[in-house]
Formats: structure tokens, C-alpha cells, sequence
């Protein structure tokens, strides 16, 4: 055979070899990570480490944006007259879209990030091997903690993103700029559905919950033992988490919103 038709041969091998030991690994740590639930203090452990770690940047990213929102949104909203309906442009925003979305993306650059690092150290300094070597599974003993304390976190919080966010938007909107509090919040509860609205942006942090945690903790178990290859991983972690979080937004927002 040419050998101009083996490299892209090779790489279709390759690419379906990955895809499907990802897939195992991903089941396996479905499985697993069920079975981990009866060992709490580990799930609890993780949820501190994973999810307290990270609220700062989410609720100092949540406010911030807020203010962003509630400044573009009443200039863009009183060219129509309709400034009254600021605080449910905000709040569809958030919980429609940069809320899970925007959490996701720090949850990768930050959490992510971590658990890749700390896998792939284990890794390279042989800790998992020694595991195996003692009949104690690694990925039920490690990484099947980690990813359920990470699936568990993201949702709650893209809830206090959300929740800050539409603080930030009342403060910029009614606080400095003068929109009327009552219509603020008046047009918030009569125009936010909790089922199409809330209850879609809570599924999409669960699926990039699950999204992130997978990435972060394959890299990692995958990443080559050397400290070139887990900065490599690291670096791979947030491309590829953020790459498939802004696209599984696409796909389930055509998927959610396409009655609309």
C-alpha cells in the first residue's frame, strides 16, 4: 500500500481507538462513581476541595457580569421604551445561557485544571501504579470521588453564578441607574418559566458538569508520566473542555429552545 494512504489510515485507527477507550473509561466511571457514593467522606472531601475553591472566581465572576448586563441591557432596552423589563433580560440570560456556559468555563480553567494536574502527578510519581500493585482499584479509589463531587458541584454553582448575576443587574439597574425595583422584579417572576427556562439551564450545567469532569480526569489517567506531559495535559484539559461546552451549548439550546 502507498505510503501517502497509510498516515491518514494510522490516524482513522488512532482517533477511533481514543474514542472508544474513552468511552469505557467514561462508563467506567459512571459505575464506579455510583459505588463511591458509599464512601461519603471521600465524595465530601472533593466536594471542598472542587467546589469551595472555585466559588470566589464564580461569585465574583457572576456579580461582574451582572453589571455588565444590567448596564448594556437598560442602554439597548430604552431605545424601545422597555427598560421596565430589565430584570428579565438579565435573569434569561443567566439561567438560560451565560450562567451554565460561563460556569462551566471557569469550572474547567480552575477545577479542571486541578484534577488533571493532580492525576497526572500521581501518575508520574507512580502512586497509581502502587495502588494497583496493593489490589486497590485507582479509579474507583481516586478518580470515581473526584468525578462525582465534580458533577455534583457545577450545578450548584451556576445557581449562585445566576443568583449573583441578577444582584449585579438589580444593583447596576435600580440601584445607580434608577429602573423602578417593583417592575424589576415584577417582570423577573411573570416572564422566567422554571421549567423551560430554569429548569433547561440546570440540565445544561448537569451535562457540562459531566463534560468537564470526564475531560479533566482522562487527560489526566492518560497524560505521559513527565513533567512535560502534564503541562501538556493541563493545557489539553482546558481547550478541550471549553471547545465542548460552547458546543453541547449549541446543540441542546437548538435542542431545547427550537419550539420557541
Amino acid at each position: 500500500m502507498n505510503g501517502s494512504l497509510l498516515a491518514p489510515l494510522r490516524m482513522l485507527i488512532e482517533f477511533v481507538a481514543a474514542v472508544g477507550s474513552g468511552a469505557r473509561f467514561f462508563l467506567r466511571l459512571c459505575v464506579l462513581g455510583l459505588a463511591s457514593l458509599r464512601r461519603r467522606r471521600l465524595v465530601i472531601d472533593q466536594i471542598h476541595f472542587i467546589g469551595n475553591y472555585s466559588l470566589s472566581i464564580i461569585l465574583v465572576s457572576g456579580l461582574l457580569i451582572g453589571f455588565v448586563l444590567g448596564l448594556q441591557g437598560y442602554y439597548t432596552l430604552r431605545r424601545y421604551g422597555s427598560e421596565e423589563a430589565l430584570g428579565l433580560l438579565v435573569t434569561l440570560s443567566l439561567v438560560r445561557e451565560l450562567g451554565p456556559v460561563v460556569t462551566g468555563l471557569l469550572f474547567a480553567g480552575r477545577a479542571g485544571t486541578s484534577l488533571t494536574a493532580e492525576i497526572g502527578l500521581m501518575k508520574a510519581g507512580e502512586q497509581l501504579d502502587a495502588m494497583a500493585m496493593m489490589a486497590v482499584d485507582p479509579v474507583a479509589r481516586v478518580l470515581a470521588p473526584r468525578f462525582i463531587a465534580a458533577v455534583f458541584c457545577v450545578p450548584l454553582l451556576t445557581s449562585l453564578f445566576s443568583m449573583f448575576g441578577v444582584l449585579g443587574g438589580y444593583l447596576v439597574g435600580v440601584e445607580m441607574i434608577g429602573v423602578d425595583g417593583g417592575a424589576f422584579w415584577s417582570q423577573m417572576q411573570s416572564g422566567v418559566d422554571w421549567f423551560d427556562d430554569v429548569g433547561n439551564g440546570v440540565i445544561k450545567s448537569v451535562v457540562f458538569g459531566f463534560t468537564v469532569a470526564f475531560i479533566a480526569l482522562f487527560v489526566g489517567y492518560t497524560a505521559r508520566p513527565t513533567p512535560e506531559g502534564v503541562a501538556r495535559a493541563t493545557t489539553t484539559t482546558v481547550v478541550a473542555s471549553s471547545l465542548a461546552i460552547l458546543g453541547l451549548d449549541f446543540i441542546m439550546t437548538a435542542l431545547m429552545f427550537s419550539a420557541y
